[in-house]
């Protein structure tokens, strides 16, 4: 929400201090959400897959957060401002398996920040039978990174080629 009001502050209301400021909170919506969790748990509720998609969300957030951002950021630039068309991605050749490569190096980094919370939340839980559910959100994203890794990486070892060109007669 933070980041389309920002946008839409800077680019279709021409309010680039406040658009900036709306973008810059963002983060802050992170730690809310991450304190607003710890608190729950703490006061004893028993931890769900909601407190574990939270932990997702901010290992997430953090991991590709700023990526994602900047490419709001230029798609707005170019609708609304006139700003020049935004770059594609490589779609095929080593450029798309290096790119492939640095997607899953970032999933990796959010799977270990909100890995890190997940089992913090489970620390501060205490109770084995009360945080099953955090345990089985870890599990399942473990297996999702294992199958990420596996496609990202099978594009170093088979590079898409490029779509053969017909001619029009």
């Amino acid at each position: 929400m933070f980041v389309a009001a920002g946008l839409a502050c800077r680019y279709l209301l021409r309010r680039k201090r406040l658009g900036a400021a709306l973008l810059i909170a963002t983060p802050l919506i992170d730690v809310v959400l991450l304190a607003a969790a710890l608190w729950d748990i703490r006061s004893g509720a028993a931890a769900t897959a909601a407190h574990g998609i939270a932990a997702i969300y901010i290992g997430a957030s953090i991991a590709f957060g700023h990526s994602m951002i900047a490419w709001a950021d230029a798609q707005f630039h170019h609708r609304f401002s006139g700003g020049p068309a935004p770059a594609k991605p490589p779609k095929h050749g080593t450029a798309h398996a290096a790119r492939e490569r640095k997607g899953w190096l970032r999933h990796l980094l959010a799977y270990a920040i909100g890995g890190a919370i997940l089992l913090g939340m489970t620390a501060l839980a205490g109770d084995a039978a009360e945080t099953d559910a955090l345990i089985k959100v870890l599990r399942t994203w473990t297996l999702v990174l294992a199958i990420d890794f596996a496609i990202s990486f099978s594009y170093t070892l088979w590079p898409r080629k490029p779509k053969a060109q017909t001619k029009a007669s």
